[in-house]
């Protein structure tokens, strides 16, 4: 079971970022802990990182060719403006969750605001590093 995880911009410097919004793992920390669950559910992950839109695009896009069963997505700031990027989950019939380390919904107006949402099959905010685990054991569950 092929699952794919999509860290957006900024997520690359976690541990150096606000400690008081997004705590002291490091993205490193994130994937180490998720391919412990994957383990455990019998997933095979396929993590990507990238600070650039389009390369998110991208790798949206060639998840079709790979058989993909479910992707966890956090898009970063992408999340409050890029329709492209929600266009390109629109296009999947397959489980996503966007997740977001921090409440997006507890910080600036401009954060409140999700353009991906609505074109995935949920969305987990809030619960630091957990959201992710809480979006994986969620597409295991619906697959």
């Amino acid at each position: 079971m092929k699952i794919l995880i999509i860290h957006g911009p900024n997520m690359n410097l976690l541990g150096r970022r606000d400690k008081s919004i997004y705590g002291n793992y490091t993205l490193k920390d994130i994937d180490n802990l998720l391919n412990d669950k994957a383990k455990e559910y019998g997933m095979e992950l396929y993590i990507f990182q990238s600070n650039l839109e389009g390369e998110i695009i991208d790798r949206l896009h060639k998840s079709i060719e790979e058989d993909i069963k479910g992707i966890v997505i956090n898009p970063g700031a992408y999340t409050h403006y890029s329709i492209a990027i929600r266009d390109a989950i629109e296009i999947l019939d397959i489980p996503i969750i966007e997740v977001h380390i921090s409440n997006i919904y507890a910080r600036e107006d401009f954060r409140k605001q999700s353009v991906i949402a609505p074109v995935c099959t949920g969305q987990i905010t809030g619960l630091g590093i957990y959201s992710y685990v809480l979006a994986l054991n969620a597409i295991y569950m619906m697959i």
